[in-house]
């Protein structure tokens, strides 16, 4: 080989090298998550979040609604959303998709997700099993759907359905509050053996910690199968190239329904904070780090896998 030839060839793998391992810049460092006041999304931020810690990140969790959040992925002060449920939340979130000032993952973090409305077992078995039956039931359910937190996808379909009287429900009203609030509500229903029909999904505590029954025949408004999801990824359009190293980790994350609803159930039931609770379930379920940290990177360029598993070791 040629004296210059042989050069470029060094000089090109030079660069290669030092392309597969660049560092992300300092403005990097600090990973903003978006936390809209679920649960489920508490628990996969507090587990992002914790492996963001092992590598020597400084993970910040910003609570808002989701339109908010999307507003701050716009603006870059949010960096990575890990809630799009799909399609439920497709509506609000697709002018920002199309406007290309927020970016969506192509493989979902969660597969298997389901999210519609949703009754205590006791009122199935008298009758209210489909949302055909919910106007039926008017009177006992005191004309009142339980929604969550203001702005929230799933109870822009419950208005909607309100506002077009579909299933014969314009004399209904969406009670809007919080995931927590309306959980109180439904509780206090259960107990007193009183009716509520109520926003559900799994993965959630709920499906644990209450014997309920999602309803039939909402297919047209949060889709088929009990409102089937895929629940996906969002960042900021340049953030996988801005940040490659934090953008492989995001990239990466992949859950399933057991593993949050295990998180969720150590936050709600035994009232631990989320990052409490995530840590103890990574320390005690590592394996899934292996696929989460693969082609990954410290903060300051070591081995990412030893990194982490010492961070968890620590109290």
């Amino acid at each position: 080989m040629k004296a210059p030839a042989r050069l470029a060839c060094l000089a090109l793998t030079a660069c290669c090298s030092m392309t597969a391992h660049a560092q992300d810049p300092e403005a990097c460092r600090t990973v903003h998550f978006a936390d809209i006041g679920w649960t489920d999304i508490a628990a996969t931020t507090a587990l992002a979040s914790t492996v963001f810690d092992g590598l020597g990140y400084k993970p910040v969790k910003t609570v808002a609604s989701i339109p908010i959040a999307l507003t701050g992925i716009k603006s870059k002060q949010i960096d990575v959303f890990l809630g799009d449920w799909q399609p439920s939340m497709d509506p609000v979130a697709e002018p920002f998709v199309k406007a290309g000032t927020v970016k969506v993952l192509s493989t979902p973090n969660l597969t298997g997700a389901k999210y519609t409305l949703a009754v205590p077992t006791y009122e199935y078995d008298a009758g209210l099993k489909s949302f055909a039956d919910i106007a039926k039931f008017g009177d006992k359910l005191q004309h009142k759907i339980y929604g969550i937190e203001p702005g929230n996808d799933g109870n822009a379909l419950v208005k909607k359905m309100i506002d077009s009287n579909q299933f014969n429900l314009k004399d209904f009203k969406l009670v809007e509050s919080s995931e927590a609030g309306m959980l109180v509500e439904v509780n206090r229903a259960v107990r007193n053996k009183e009716w509520v029909v109520f926003l559900g999904w799994d993965p959630h505590p709920m499906n644990i910690q209450l014997k309920m029954t999602y309803l039939t025949g909402g297919d047209d408004v949060f889709g088929p199968n009990y409102g089937e999801a895929k629940v996906y990824t969002m960042v900021p359009p340049d953030y996988l190239t801005r940040c490659p190293n934090a953008g492989q980790v995001v990239t990466n994350l992949k859950f399933t329904p057991g593993i949050e609803n295990q998180v969720m159930e150590s936050i709600t039931t035994d009232k631990k904070e989320p990052n409490v609770a995530a840590k103890e379930w990574l320390k005690h379920n590592p394996g899934v780090l292996t696929q989460w940290l693969a082609g990954v990177k410290t903060f300051d360029g070591k081995e990412a896998l030893p990194a982490v598993k010492s961070y968890l070791a620590t109290p």
